[in-house]
This record gives structure tokens, C-alpha cells and sequence, in this order.
């Protein structure tokens, strides 16, 4: 029996509930994507992994994950929205207790997958179901709630993990998601139910639209998490891996246009609010994601913090998102999106402005002003972005176009992951160049602060020789650390800069008046 009820006709309570119950969903699984990044070196040691391997307990999740968001308005209307979105939370939880017991490398891999399996429909559902539990002018409180799971996961997961690891041990990042899902489950069981528009059945099971999905966002991912360490394309692997994943990706795109049951519905990108959301939404997931990788790579290998003080680093940015989600909500209801997002552009923009001013003698206090001026910013324009992508799309495609708008978020996580790693070894080399000029026996400053050392090292009582061997390698770890602090720093203008060209799109958004006129149409 459908229990469903028409938005208007809930109570306050009662759409709380099931938003807070969606809002779990989202964030767990979101979260999983970033919370075991601090705990892989005790990984390592645990399954007598290497770090190219060990990498793989990230990437497996991604893979398995993002294949399912992308899939997750074909298995709603296969099985159910309100079925997929339990079974999903099941498979989530059993891939959970199975990768906190896992014993060997190859355990990890396949529970990650299952566990990934789990997660992916988690994301867009919850945003479908929140789409339709508020009515039209409460969309941007809703899409506030949702970004706090969203949003807020990858950026407490560092701090989350970094604790449970030191005190607890690397399980406990996958048990700590147990109780959270078994009372997510109980909720959903009781509150949320499919509506009676929802899409259901599909005329035949689309295989070969399967096949290039997993072959085409496998691929990607791959070549993404893998490009840098193989030297990108002067790497023969990476060459035929990018030939079969463009391959795959325009056989996707053909087949599915064509096909009567598509597992990727694209005919929804004909939606201009959804294409330009989604566009906006995937330069957003580059610099989320991508803070979140580099900035614990900055404090544990420049300023030397263990697990937990790195993922500590994130916390001012954590706690303003968690703060300023609901009131990006209101002020979205009242001001409209492009106002929202021209303010959310500029705290991000200055806030990677302060991010290039960071030194080697940078301490979590510098730190804390620009991550709480970006947790002002992403508020500002995850709201109205999760809002206007989906105003203008039909109750029946909702799921879909959800899982369109969360894959390009996903995607440009990806690239964020890979772009920072890219530049950070690209950019090294590139002042190490520049500043190794200065650096030799030519450089009148350069043998004075050598002979300061040689000094300094003799009156410890090391003899001069050896002295003389330390003093170079002291200058070259100098040189390491300077070239690489220059490198964050580069990387922190680069993402700044990327925000910047957003500004044109912003004009393209549509006003409030105009989401309002389209919802009463519908």
C-alpha cells in the first residue's frame, strides 16, 4: 500500500523527519569517499600493501559508486524508488561491516566494490526524494539540507577518519556507518514513500547501454586516479585506456539517445537549467574535492601533523558549511540564485586568494580564515545549483536528472583529485628549475648560508668533511620544501581562478519568479 501524500498536505514535522532521514543517506555515502584518504598508510601496514596498491581502496568505491549514481533513476523505475533507496542503505551496511573485518588486500578490494554498490544510489534518490517532499517555495531550504550531508561529507570526512583512526584504528571508519544506516533504514521504512507519478518498468533491460557505462566511467576513473603516476600519455596504458573510454563514452551517448529504456536517460540535458547547474556543479566538485585532497597532503607532509591534526585542518570549513547551509536556504527563497551565487564566487575566490599567501611558517591558525570564508562561500552556490538544476524538470524524470547533476559533481571530484596531484608535481618541477638557478657554488648568498651551516653543524662536533656533505643536503631539503609550499600555492590561484570564469554563466540562471512560474505549472 502507497502511503504517499502530496508535499502540501505534510506536516512541518513531518517533512523534517524525512529530510533528515534522506539527508543520512546522502552523507554517508559521501563521506566514504573521502574518510579512508587519511587512513591508507595504517592500511598499508595492515595488508603489507604498497601506495600504488593501497590507492586501490579508494578507487573501488569510486568506480562501484559512480556507476550507480549514474544508474539510479533506471533501477528506480526497475524496482521502486523507496526499494532501491533501502536496498541500497542494506548493501551499504553490509559492504561497511565486511570492509572493517576485511584480512587481506583482495578482501578490502571486493568489499569497497559491494560497498560502493551500496552508496552510489544513496546521493541522487535523497535528492529526488527531498525535490518532492517541499513544495516549491521551501525548494531552497530543502536543497540547504540536502547540501549538508552532501557538502559537509567530504569535508569532515578527513577530520572523522584522521580520529577514528588514531583512537580507535582504521575499522572503525567503516563500523561507525552501521548504526547511522540501520536507523536511516528504520526512518525510511516508516516516512518515505513513491509517489504515484513515479516512472515504473522498463521495456527491455538495456545491456549494451550497461556495458558502455561500466566500460566509459570505469575507464575514466581509472585514467584519473592512475594518470599521474603513469606519466599520462607518454604512458602506452594510459593511451589505450583513454581511446576505450572516449570510445565508450560516445557509443553511451549514441546508444542511449536511441534506445526506448535507456539505463542513462540524457535526453533531460535538453533541460538549459540542468545543463548549465550541472556545468556550474562540475567546477565546484573539482575545488571541493580537490581542497580536500591537497590541503591534509600540505599539513602532513609541509608542516609535518599527524592523521588527526590533518584532517583537523578542515574543521573551520566543516563547522561554517554545517552553519551556513540553512541560511544559503533562506536567503535563496527571498533573493533568488544569482545574486546567492555572484556572493558564493566571491568568498570562495578570496578565500583561495588567502590560501596563496600560506608560508612554511603557516600553522593551523593560519589556516582557519580561509577555510571559514569558503565555508561561506560553497553554501551560496551549492544551494541555488541544486535548486535551479532541477526546477524545470518533470516529476517523472526527477531521479534521473538528480543522477545526471550528481554525476557531474562526482566527475569533477574526480578531476579535482587528479588535477591537484597533476599540478603539484608539475608545478615543483617548474620552480625547482627556476629556483635551482639561484642555488650553486656560483651564488654568493647561496655559499654563505652553506658556510653558516657548516659552522653551525662543526660546533655540534661533526667533522668537517661530513659536514660539509650535510650542509648540501640540507640545502636540498630546503629546496624541496619551498618549491613544493610554492606549488600549493599555485594550485590554491589555479582553483581560484577557475571560479572566476563562472561569473558569465551566473547571467544565464533563472530568477526566482521565473523557478516559482514554472513550478505552479507543473
Amino acid at each position: 500500500m502507497n502511503a504517499y501524500r502530496d508535499p502540501e498536505s505534510l506536516s512541518p514535522g513531518e517533512r523534517w523527519t524525512i529530510a533528515v532521514t534522506v539527508m543520512f543517506g546522502a552523507f554517508m555515502a559521501v563521506m566514504d569517499t573521502s574518510v579512508v584518504n587519511v587512513s591508507m598508510a595504517h592500511m598499508m601496514g595492515s595488508f603489507g600493501a604498497d601506495l600504488s596498491s593501497i590507492t586501490w581502496v579508494a578507487t573501488s568505491y569510486s568506480i562501484a559508486e559512480i556507476i550507480m549514481v549514474t544508474m539510479s533513476g533506471w533501477w528506480s523505475s526497475l524496482i521502486g524508488r523507496k526499494t532501491l533507496y533501502l536496498a541500497s542503505f542494506a548493501i551499504f551496511t553490509i559492504g561497511s561491516i565486511l570492509c572493517g573485518t576485511a584480512t587481506t588486500f583482495e578482501q578490502m578490494i571486493c568489499y569497497r566494490i559491494l560497498q560502493g554498490i551500496g552508496g552510489g544510489a544513496l546521493i541522487p534518490v535523497s535528492q529526488a526524494i527531498l525535490r518532492e517532499t517541499f513544495p516549491p517555495q521551501q525548494q531552497g531550504m530543502a536543497m540547504a539540507i540536502y547540501g549538508m550531508g552532501v557538502v559537509l561529507a567530504p569535508a569532515l570526512g578527513p577530520t572523522l577518519g584522521g580520529w577514528l583512526t588514531d583512537v580507535y584504528g582504521w575499522p572503525w571508519v567503516f563500523f561507525i556507518n552501521v548504526p547511522v544506516c540501520i536507523l536511516a533504514m528504520m526512518l525510511t521504512s516508516r516516512f518515505v514513500h513513491d509517489p504515484p507519478y513515479l516512472r515504473r518498468g522498463v521495456q527491455s533491460i538495456d545491456w549494451l547501454g550497461i556495458i558502455f557505462l561500466t566500460v566509459c566511467l570505469t575507464g575514466m576513473q581509472i585514467i584519473l586516479e592512475r594518470g599521474q603516476e603513469e606519466n599520462w600519455f607518454e604512458s602506452n596504458q594510459i593511451i589505450v585506456g583513454t581511446i576505450i573510454t572516449v570510445a565508450s563514452f560516445v557509443g553511451l551517448i549514441v546508444w542511449e539517445l536511441r534506445h526506448p529504456a535507456p539505463v542513462v536517460n540524457l535526453r533531460v540535458l535538453k533541460d538549459r537549467n540542468l545543463t548549465l547547474g550541472s556545468t556550474m556543479g562540475l567546477i565546484f566538485g573539482i575545488s571541493l574535492f580537490g581542497t580536500t585532497f591537497i590541503l591534509p597532503q600540505f599539513t602532513q607532509q609541509l608542516l609535518g601533523y599527524p592523521a588527526f591534526e590533518s584532517g583537523m585542518a578542515l574543521a573551520p570549513r566543516a563547522i561554517t558549511l554545517l552553519l551556513m547551509m540553512p541560511i544559503a536556504g533562506w536567503l535563496y527563497q527571498r533573493i533568488g540564485a544569482k545574486p546567492l551565487v555572484l556572493g558564493g564566487i566571491f568568498f570562495i575566490v578570496w578565500s583561495y586568494y588567502d590560501l596563496m599567501q600560506l608560508n612554511l611558517n603557516a600553522g593551523i591558525a593560519d589556516l582557519i580564515l580561509p577555510l571559514l570564508i569558503m565555508g561561506v562561500g560553497m553554501p551560496f552556490m551549492f544551494v541555488p545549483l541544486s535548486t535551479v538544476s532541477l526546477s524545470s524538470i518533470s516529476r517523472s524524470d526527477v531521479t534521473d536528472a538528480s543522477s545526471i547533476y550528481t554525476l557531474s559533481r562526482r566527475v569533477g571530484g574526480n578531476i579535482g583529485y587528479a588535477l591537484v596531484a597533476t599540478l603539484l608535481d608539475s608545478r615543483i618541477q617548474v620552480h625547482r628549475v627556476y629556483m635551482g638557478e639561484h642555488i650553486n657554488s656560483f651564488n654568493a648568498a647561496t655559499e654563505a648560508f652553506r658556510n653558516t651551516l657548516i659552522n653551525a653543524l662543526r660546533s655540534l662536533g661533526i667533522d668537517p668533511l661530513d659536514a660539509s656533505h650535510l650542509s648540501i643536503g640540507m640545502l636540498e631539503n630546503i629546496l624541496r620544501r619551498q618549491t613544493t609550499m610554492l606549488a600549493y600555492n599555485d594550485i590554491s590561484f589555479i582553483c581560484g581562478a577557475m571560479f572566476l570564469v563562472l561569473i558569465p554563466l551566473v547571467f544565464f540562471l533563472p530568477s526566482r519568479k521565473k523557478i516559482l512560474a514554472i513550478a505552479a505549472r507543473k
